[in-house]
């Protein structure tokens, strides 16, 4: 895994020392081995993370035989073999052995179509000389990161984390106050939004060709939204299930190409337990390394069920409960994130990387399962929107104000009481505004009520809404089932805006190459087309995954309620990291976009226990110490 850099200025040379100190900023994604390429009005730079084909003949930026084409990528092409073998049967000739010379080659032979044959996660970067054109593209889900922002009188600068960019003295404007109102709603950023001005995500699936004198538009070349509309016919559930077994074995098996140590992180849920179990069909279990993290509270610790997992199928497996310095990760991690996360799984994430990174340097993941088998319980809750949203909206506001009488506060992750006032809060909504409210942090009336009145004023309430953006994705799936409507729409912003964003943040923190076979392509397009009530079978989520697996795991695993993978923040707010939070929460620079009395009073009713508002707090602190970093 890498990272990549580049400078186009189409009027003068592109200058290789800004370019340099963009590389450096991304040293953690690359330690191996660092390279800038001078190309004119192009300027190229990489960090390596050797992985496949170490030797210094694969390292970037990596020029093809004629010496017209130069590519910087950050990725994994994992079919990389099998297209080498037909590039060369059509006459290619290759001088290294690993998958960024079959980018090259690929491009030669098919243009921007050959983004259609990558199974893989990547960004890169291909500059071709001849035609004076630079061709960016980001893989299918968004596993790869890459970032852009257009220059004043033309010309363009990228890479693979803001940070890079503000290498460049024109790169990266002031706060943005719209991507930042997202921000506050969600505590992650949607879409191409970003925190900063002019700062842009290249969207997943889509690639961009910039030539002089013609606007930067991206496009598309994957969507699964055609999938979802024209579904498979299935012989029989069990045909499927077989179907997606050998799917899942496939998948893993391309991720275990690596000529440096590999692993995996293993939970004891069903995801992580599915992909572990794969590897130890195609390796010796004893050479499957896995890796588990837990804090000793009971609610959040999920290390003995991954134990137990482990020695079921014989894996060399390694845990360890964390005893952290939660202001020193918090801190850690935000840096690490730099857009900001809130995300309070990205701590344990941040921790179990660098356990792993210790024995390994990749290590496969669960990732993905979720999103495409309906797992979350927010599908669940659809469900029960359907089955409820004929209810008067005075009966609905009835309920929720009972509700919110009598339910306790607690704050363990597996909170009923956060759960059910949320869903009897957002009962009244129609189906997409209610499954996006799921996902909200706050809401609008409680955002509103947190910014200062000059920011209120600077937006209106329609920009301080990212529900527009969720509405585009829900129109592409329009006429299809609403499980299939609500997973499309978490594929799109969820899994590429948060979770997958987590991932690659934590992991290269640490130098470590994360891989999720869950998102290879073909799983995802095969999920895509099944029936919904495969996915969802009455209030059973992940019904055909774990079905799939029964023979390969055990019952209780297979049967086991989702426990996910966050910190116990709400706990440590009333502890270890109560005056850290106070301190950030009081920090001037937050002040100037959040109300002091606003975050005060979420801070007594958590303190009593009258709310549990710790993610709520949590965005803010994360966004106090973004604001003091950057």
């Amino acid at each position: 895994m890498c990272g990549i850099a580049g400078l186009l200025t189409w009027d003068t040379a592109a200058d290789t020392q800004i370019v340099r100190a963009m590389t450096d900023r991304l040293a953690h994604r690359g330690p191996d081995a660092a390279g800038v390429a001078a190309l004119g009005p192009m300027a190229l730079g990489h960090r390596r993370l050797s992985v496949i084909d170490v030797s210094q003949a694969n390292n970037q930026p990596l020029y093809d035989r004629s010496g017209s084409l130069v590519i910087a990528y950050n990725g994994e092409i994992y079919n990389f073999r099998e297209i080498r073998r037909e590039l060369e049967q059509a006459g290619a000739a290759f001088q290294t052995q690993g998958d960024t010379e079959v980018i090259l080659e690929a491009y030669k032979a098919w243009g921007e179509r050959c983004l259609e044959r990558f199974n893989g996660m990547f960004a890169f970067a291909l500059w071709d000389a001849p035609r004076r054109r630079l061709f960016l593209a980001r893989d299918r889900v968004g596993e790869k990161p890459l970032f852009y922002c257009e220059l004043p009188g033309g010309g363009l600068v990228f890479a693979s984390e803001p940070r890079a960019l503000r290498a460049h003295p024109a790169a990266l404007g002031a706060v943005d106050p719209v991507g930042l109102a997202h921000y506050l709603m969600l505590n992650y950023t949607l879409g191409d939004h970003s925190l900063r001005q002019g700062l842009k995500r290249l969207p997943p699936g889509h690639f961009l060709i910039c030539e002089e004198g013609r606007p930067l538009t991206p496009r598309s070349y994957w969507d699964l939204a055609a999938v979802y509309r024209n579904k498979r016919r299935f012989v029989s559930q069990g045909e499927a299930a077989e179907e997606l077994l050998a799917l899942i074995d496939d998948a893993v098996r391309l991720r275990l190409v690596s000529d440096v140590p590999l692993g995996a992180f293993l939970s004891g849920g069903v995801d992580s337990s599915a992909v572990a179990a794969a590897m130890a069909q195609a390796l010796p279990a004893s050479q499957v390394h896995t890796f588990s993290m837990g804090f000793g509270i009971p609610s959040f610790d999920e290390v003995d069920t991954a134990r137990a997992v482990a020695n079921l199928l014989g894996l060399d497996h390694k845990d360890r409960v964390a005893t952290p310095d939660p202001e020193r990760t918090v801190q850690a991690m935000v840096w690490a994130a730099d857009e900001p996360l809130a995300d309070t799984s990205a701590v344990p994430t941040y921790l179990l990387a660098a356990f792993a990174r210790e024995y390994v340097t990749v290590s496969l993941s669960g990732d993905g399962a979720d999103e495409c088998f309906a797992g979350y319980e927010t599908y669940t809750a659809d469900r029960l929107h359907r089955a409820l949203s004929w209810l008067p909206r005075g009966l609905a506001r009835a309920s929720f104000r009972a509700a919110d009488a009598v339910l306790p506060v607690s704050f363990s992750k597996v909170s009923l009481d956060y759960k059910v006032r949320h869903f009897l809060a957002e009962l009244h909504l129609d189906f997409p505004r209610a499954h996006a409210s799921w996902r909200n942090i706050l809401s609008a009336e409680a955002q509103r009520e947190l910014m200062q009145p000059w920011w209120r004023a600077a937006i209106s309430t329609d920009e301080a809404d990212p529900f527009p953006e969720f509405a585009r994705h829900f129109a592409a799936v329009q006429g299809c089932h609403y499980i299939d409507q609500a997973g499309y729409v978490d594929i799109k912003t969820w899994l590429a805006d948060d979770i997958l964003v987590k991932v690659d943040r934590s992991t290269m923190a640490h130098s470590l190459e994360a891989r999720a076979p869950l998102l290879d392509h073909r799983l995802v397009e095969f999920a895509a087309a099944l029936p919904a009530d495969w996915k969802l079978k009455g209030l059973r989520k992940k019904y055909l995954l774990r079905e799939s697996l029964r023979g390969r795991l055990p019952d209780w695993v297979l049967d086991s309620r989702k426990q996910g993978f966050n910190a116990p923040v709400s706990h440590w707010f009333s502890g270890p990291l109560r005056a850290f939070a106070q301190d950030a929460l009081a920090s001037p620079k937050l002040h100037e976009w959040i109300r002091p009395a606003a975050i005060d009073t979420l801070w007594r009713e958590h303190a009593a226990a009258r709310r549990d508002h710790g993610l709520k707090l949590f965005g803010l602190i994360c966004l106090s110490l973004w604001l003091n970093q950057h």
